[in-house]
């Protein structure tokens, strides 16, 4: 099976029913473990990226949140809530099949916090310049939460199981 064409028919497909243009197939073995179109538009939920929903339905059909082993095609580069979620669930490849530049003449999507030129930089910014006021409310019981964790692990600091370098 071409992966990458199921990919952009996904897409197409959601284009056509009133969607925005964007796909994700994720592959091991040779099968297709899940797949999504982008579902923002049709669910009003701003994290339903489709690289989010299939990393979703994939972890949680297969009982892990390690996507080791698995190629996962997108249609486009991912944004960066998407690439952290890529990063986080470590598979072996993301093949995408187009780019912002090439795409751009026919779709953007800039938001008040949220210019795809410009977001690795405000994000790579210290969170006290950053466009979108944060601030920081620093509590003694915030980090008890995380102590707390780490007891009931066994003093361990790292997530059992999970893929690292």
């Amino acid at each position: 099976m071409d992966f990458a064409q199921r990919t952009i028919d996904i897409a197409r497909r959601n284009v056509e029913e009133g969607g925005r243009p964007f796909a994700t197939v994720i592959v091991k073995d040779g099968e297709i473990l899940a797949e999504s179109p982008n579902l923002v538009a049709q669910t009003s939920d701003p994290t339903a990226h489709a690289e989010i929903l299939a990393i979703r339905d994939a972890c949680t059909k297969f009982g892990t949140e390690h996507l080791t082993g698995a190629t996962i095609y997108v249609l486009a580069h991912p944004c960066p809530m998407c690439l952290g979620s890529l990063y986080y669930c470590s598979p072996d490849e993301v093949v995408f099949l187009t780019t912002r530049d090439a795409y751009e003449p026919h779709y953007v999507d800039d938001r008040k916090y949220f210019e795809l030129n410009t977001f690795y930089d405000e994000i790579a910014a210290p969170w006290q310049e950053r466009r979108m006021p944060m601030t920081y409310q620093p509590r003694e019981d915030a980090v008890d939460v995380y102590r707390r964790w780490q007891e009931r692990n066994g003093g361990e600091r790292r997530v059992s199981g999970a893929p690292t370098a």
